[in-house]
């Protein structure tokens, strides 16, 4: 949108000039008046324009003289001159000056909108230059580095092809001149806390200051180019380039600057890492090689021996061996999910402390072990919590399933760190089923009873419930007596008996027609049940009502 003011002593013609522009259509957002030449200059000192339209003769200062200081002030702003003399002097003034057209009063809709469309042409035109420079600026300066990780992430990921990407080869030093590569993991343990005490949640920002870092006392012989892992959040990857010399040599500067790059960090961020560096190659395909190496080195890091930064190097690292006795969630989840549903958050949270311990008792726990039973733990939670409609709202309302929806920290620089991210998801979860849970068991209860009452006639049996309900058979009867103050058998048992009591004083029914009515098979068995209900047989019951009519 642009700015216009409108420089005249004639109040009429400024109003003519305010009606008959097309400003809307022309994309001003702004007209603005002055009275004369020196208001004018006061107001283009004050407040940008990007068009004047200006009256060559006017008191105070002249319209010729307002030009020329311009010229000098504004040498980008546009101007269109009105004059009501057709002198040359004041043609030649404006030719000087380069204005954008010169009209004549009395200005008509017409000359005046072609004045303004012309104007307005220059300076879409102009911003399109300058769009343009700044885009050819900016591609210049971000498409190289754009470009390098593209190829590196293309080499890790096995998808780069020679052949059609040949031209580019030099941009990683890998023309065929004697080069080693090597690739260095660095993962930020407390990345979310800093991200927020030291980078206000701004997280292009803190990959920016994290790279920067990485990036440093590159020179001619030895360099690093460093970027954010798109596949993992926390982990940064570096591609060491080192030209000639040995490929020892490369291995110990890429742990040297890894060291170093690591330090750094924790000296101005306060940022705690972990890290892998893999072997050099002498050949740029090979760098998907020494990626693996390095994630496997920082995956294989024993958590629950870590303390500060940590940098593991090459297949020759010392690292323990993963402990196969280590249990794994997903077969304890079932015990977890009864005590959760049944109420019994306790014997849940006993459940799940004693598994953790089960961990810190092993021989070795590693960074790769604890990520993946993050995220299991994580789809296993989540998938009984949608089974019971127990999903916690931040969860239904965000696109993001993670911890990041939740509202958790995922960090963990250490075993005890690592545990209380796992407590606070459980805490999450586990809340949201009992409050699930709390309403569903009464609702449960009132389904159970309303099935009775509308079905006393069949063979009823508990397991059908529990079935239905995921509901073990002495919760369930536990919660139905306490609501009700009946056992499920028993208050079969009381409707039957209530319904009989209605059916007997009608004399058109049978003690046996009743019997089946109610669902028993056998009149006998139908009188003992009476009889142990009410201490009188259904033929008694039905003696002393006759018997009481007389």
């Amino acid at each position: 949108m642009y700015k216009v003011l409108i420089i005249d002593d004639e109040e009429p013609l400024r109003e003519a000039i305010n009606i008959l522009g097309d400003w809307k259509g022309l994309g001003v957002d702004l007209v603005m008046e002055a009275t004369d030449g020196k208001a004018g200059l006061d107001l283009l000192r004050r407040q940008k324009f990007d068009l004047v339209l200006v009256d060559m003769k006017m008191p105070e200062l002249s319209g010729a003289q307002l030009l020329q200081i311009a010229e000098q002030e504004f040498p980008d702003l546009l101007l269109i001159v009105i004059s009501g003399y057709n002198d040359f002097e004041y043609t030649r003034q404006a030719i000087r000056s380069k204005v954008v057209d010169y009209l004549l009063k009395p200005v008509n809709r017409t000359d005046l909108n072609n004045a303004l469309r012309k104007a307005i042409d220059v300076l879409e035109a102009k911003q399109k230059r300058e769009s343009e420079f700044i885009n050819r600026n900016i591609t210049l300066n971000m498409s190289l580095p754009k470009l390098k990780e593209k190829m590196y992430l293309s080499i890790i990921e096995r998808s780069f092809k020679t052949q059609s990407n040949e031209a580019f080869l030099p941009l990683i030093g890998a023309d065929g001149a004697a080069s080693h590569f090597a690739v260095g993991i660095l993962r930020m343990l407390n990345l979310e806390q800093v991200r927020k005490d030291r980078f206000h949640e701004d997280r292009d920002l803190l990959h920016f200051a994290v790279t920067n870092v990485m990036n440093e006392n590159s020179d001619g012989q030895f360099e690093s180019f460093s970027f954010a892992s798109p596949k993992w959040e926390r982990e940064f990857i570096a591609i060491f380039t080192m030209k000639g010399g040995y490929g020892a040599d490369a291995a110990f500067l890429s742990l040297h600057h890894m060291k170093k790059a690591a330090s750094t960090l924790k000296e101005l961020f306060g940022i705690v890492c972990a890290g892998g560096i893999g072997d050099p190659y002498s050949d740029s395909l090979n760098i998907a090689d020494s990626y693996d190496i390095a994630k496997a080195a920082l995956d294989g890091i024993d958590l629950l021996s870590l303390k500060g930064n940590l940098l593991l190097q090459g297949e020759a690292m010392t690292v323990k061996p993963v402990s196969r006795d280590n249990p794994s969630l997903t077969g304890r989840m079932p015990q977890i999910r009864t005590a959760l549903e049944s109420g019994n958050v306790n014997h849940a949270r006993n459940m799940f402390s004693e598994f953790i311990r089960k961990w810190q008792d092993a021989e070795v726990f590693t960074l790769g072990e604890a990520d993946r039973t993050l995220q299991e733990f994580i789809i296993l939670l989540n998938d009984i919590a949608t089974q019971l409609d127990a999903v916690p709202p931040q969860i239904r309302s965000s696109k993001d399933k993670g911890l990041k929806a939740l509202g958790i920290r995922s960090d963990f620089a250490s075993f005890e760190q690592f545990e209380g991210v796992l407590n606070r998801i459980f805490e999450m979860y586990a809340g949201e089923i009992s409050r699930a849970m709390a309403g569903d068991r009464s609702s449960v209860l009132e389904n159970i009873k309303a099935y009775i009452d509308n079905h006393y006639f069949e063979d009823i049996k508990i397991s059908m419930f529990t079935d239905k309900y995921f509901l073990s058979r002495e919760y369930l009867m536990k919660l139905f007596k306490g609501q009700y103050g009946y056992g499920i058998h028993e208050y079969v048992q009381k409707v039957r008996m209530d319904k009989a009591k209605a059916l007997l004083p009608d004399p058109s029914l049978k003690i046996q027609d009743i019997s089946e009515m109610l669902g028993y098979k056998d009149k006998n068995y139908f009188s003992k049940a009476f009889r142990n209900y009410y201490d009188c047989s259904p033929s008694e019951f039905r003696l002393q009502l006759t018997e009481g009519e007389k």
